[in-house]
């Protein structure tokens, strides 16, 4: 095995922006899987920029760790992940991550007229939703949670 293809915990800190610590974590969570060395120091796959950068994404986007690490182990370990299994996840993630895109559409829309939330302390509530008919469909936001 080529060198190269091995990074320092250090050098996959420094690569992706995500401390140490978090490298740490996400390994103990099984969302990274490091090798080591026979000093017993962590060497990751090159490779594992592309993991740590997924998680960041998927972070950001609202996925919890466990639905990371369902999309994750779909990867192959000890190699180099490849076109089509990127894919593979793209496809399993899309009709969730389309749900999202619509919920933030949505919202951003609604923000601007009435949520739905029930709270009448807008002059725009009594024509969106005059006498809390919106409060009878149940609580939080009705007109942004169902669309």
């Amino acid at each position: 095995m080529p060198e190269d293809r091995f990074i320092s915990i250090g050098a996959l800190s420094k690569r992706t922006g995500v401390a140490v610590s978090a490298i740490r974590f996400y390994e103990d969570k099984g969302l990274l899987t490091a090798l080591r060395t026979s000093g017993n120091q962590r060497r990751f796959l090159r490779s594992d920029i592309r993991r740590v950068s997924f998680i960041l994404i998927a972070q950001k986007l609202g996925l919890g760790l466990v639905e990371i690490e369902k999309e994750l182990a779909q990867l192959p370990q000890g190699r180099t992940p490849t076109v089509a299994d990127w894919q593979k996840i793209s496809r399993s993630m899309r009709r969730q991550l389309d749900e999202k895109i619509n919920l933030l559409t949505l919202t951003r829309r609604k923000l601007d007229e009435c949520i739905g939330c029930g709270c009448l302390s807008l002059t725009k509530c009594e024509l969106y939703n005059r006498e809390d008919r919106a409060g009878q469909a149940g609580p939080g936001p009705r007109f942004v949670l169902e669309g």
